[in-house]
């Protein structure tokens, strides 16, 4: 199953987190859950609350969507995760059913501060945090700020080094390119996962990836985000390397790639270098969006670093 729980984020927008698998033995002080359906999910039940036993809590764990995402995209992941961890999905501010609020702040600090509220407010820190592209600078940034908050981290395909002006004009023309509105989500999936000038070879996963951020709207298929407001988020950190704050991560953290995505192997293995507490893994035939291309092999590669995060409370 798979629940809503609004968090209140940063200048007061609202959040909607997903948490899967069954309720936690409390519901965290403040918070009201909200029931519904869970994204990609068909149906949401009704929770109660289960008497707190004492006993060890399982470790939390949050997981954060890169630009352009929504926390469905983790349900997979998420799902296994809860057999035996609290696993909590956040849609990002501008992203899936959280707030897209015109005139807020689309800033790096505005991402982090959500992420520290909603860690906050659900009751899960210290928790490990698995972020995918933007979602893992967000992650990594925070664990350099509160590493109170943080015990773990996954850094999901996303590069340290300052990505410049001449990315942030070819996204800009990309947008531009998109053949909006889409006739139907089979067009969706045919332009992004074939048709996309991006795409080098077919790639049906990335097809079903972008699928999953549209919604039907009167004249046809449009995204769920603003694509002004992604470009706003964006230019807040391709301008800029962020060595910096990865060397100033304490708590252990895995670089994971695909040999096909947008982080390189001399870059991963330099960021790996720069964390205190670093580890690698890669996932053969996987392009940036390795935990839907390879969801088994994107399994295999980050288990091992979960299971040394012993439940919280436990002798």
């Amino acid at each position: 199953m798979v629940r809503r729980i609004d968090v209140t984020g940063a200048g007061g927008v609202r959040l909607a987190a997903w948490e899967f698998g069954d309720p936690p033995k409390t519901d965290p002080p403040g918070i009201d859950p909200v029931v519904g359906s869970g994204p990609g999910s068909g149906a949401g039940d009704e929770t109660t609350d289960v008497p707190d036993t004492g006993t060890a809590q399982p470790p939390s764990v949050l997981l954060l969507h890169g630009l352009m995402g929504r926390a469905s995209h983790w349900a997979p992941t998420a799902r296994w995760l809860s057999e035996r961890r609290r696993a909590v999905a956040l849609d990002q501010r501008g992203h899936g059913q959280s707030e897209k609020p015109s005139q807020a702040e689309y800033t790096r600090e505005a991402y982090i501060d959500d992420v520290e509220a909603a860690l906050e407010q659900l009751g899960l820190a210290p928790a490990v945090l698995i972020g995918h592209a933007m979602g893992a600078l967000t992650a990594w940034q925070l664990a350099a700020k509160r590493p109170d908050l943080v015990r773990g981290l996954i850094i999901c395909d996303m590069r340290a080094s300052a990505l410049g002006a001449a990315s942030q004009r070819e996204w800009e023309n990309w947008f531009k390119a998109w053949p909006l509105p889409f006739a139907t989500l089979a067009d969706v999936r045919k332009w992004f996962g074939e048709d996309d000038p991006w795409v080098e070879r077919p790639n049906p996963s990335r097809g079903e990836f972008y699928a999953e951020v549209m919604h039907e709207c009167p004249d046809g298929w449009r995204p769920v985000f603003d694509p002004d407001q992604m470009l706003r988020s964006r230019e807040t950190w391709v301008y800029d390397a962020h060595w910096e704050e990865l060397a100033q991560v304490q708590c252990p953290a895995l670089v994971v790639r695909g040999l096909d995505g947008e982080l390189g192997r001399a870059e991963s293995q330099e960021m790996v270098r720069v964390l205190p507490n670093g580890q690698y893994a890669e996932v053969a035939d996987a392009g940036h969006l390795i935990h839907y291309d390879q969801p088994d092999a994107w399994r295999s590669a980050i288990e091992p670093f979960l299971d040394r995060f012993a439940p919280l409370g436990a002798p």
